[in-house]
């Protein structure tokens, strides 16, 4: 069932077959949060296939719009599982990446675990990133991109941390399709989450 739903996701499916097969997996009292989880591996094959030509704009939109309903079908369910808070995360898309679909269940799905998440939305500059560090005081900076373009953005924003003098006072996590545990390492990230669960797992 989870395997038919990133299916469904990866090749745009109609809505209401997606919604069918999300409705059958809850009624298999099957965890949302592994629901997430296959709607997130479903979007990051639709960035491969973006990225590779097979899929334009329209596709890439329609996964999205996909992936959003699913968020808001589980959000009930997700709500229920809040504890108490964890900790503070500050995360956004980085500069240059519009995309915000991955990172948005990356935030059900902390937030779910009984994390504070404050949301920067997409395009988010270096500075937003800094001011928000400063304004919030976060446990954890998360950054996200979907897409190649945004890759430079990440080292960017760590490289400004540093340079404020606040490096020392945050976690940094990154994370997205085109990001690896090399480049992470590479830019001195803290951690890198190769899904949404993994991000989870991580910021606990």
């Amino acid at each position: 069932m989870l395997e038919e739903i990133r299916v469904a996701i990866a090749n745009i499916a109609h809505a209401d077959e997606l919604k069918q097969k999300v409705e059958e997996a809850l009624s298999l009292n099957i965890d949302p949060l592994k629901i997430l989880d296959c709607v997130s591996k479903g979007l990051d094959e639709v960035g491969r296939k973006y990225e590779s030509g097979e899929y334009f704009l329209m596709e890439l939109i329609l996964a999205g719009n996909l992936a959003s309903e699913v968020t808001n079908m589980l959000r009930p369910y997700l709500k229920a599982k809040r504890r108490i808070s964890r900790g503070k995360v500050v995360i956004g898309t980085v500069e240059g990446d519009l995309h915000d679909i991955g990172k948005n269940i990356v935030i059900s799905m902390l937030s779910s675990a009984g994390f504070e998440v404050i949301d920067l939305g997409v395009d988010v500059s270096a500075e937003k990133f800094i001011d928000a560090v400063k304004r919030e005081n976060p446990d954890i900076l998360a950054m996200s991109c979907l897409l190649t373009v945004g890759l430079p953005h990440m080292r960017e924003v760590i490289e400004k941390l540093k340079e404020k003098g606040l490096r020392d006072k945050v976690k940094v996590m990154v994370g997205g399709r085109p990001v690896t545990p090399e480049y992470a390492r590479e830019i001195g990230a803290d951690a890198y989450g190769a899904d949404a669960v993994d991000a989870v797992n991580i910021a606990e």
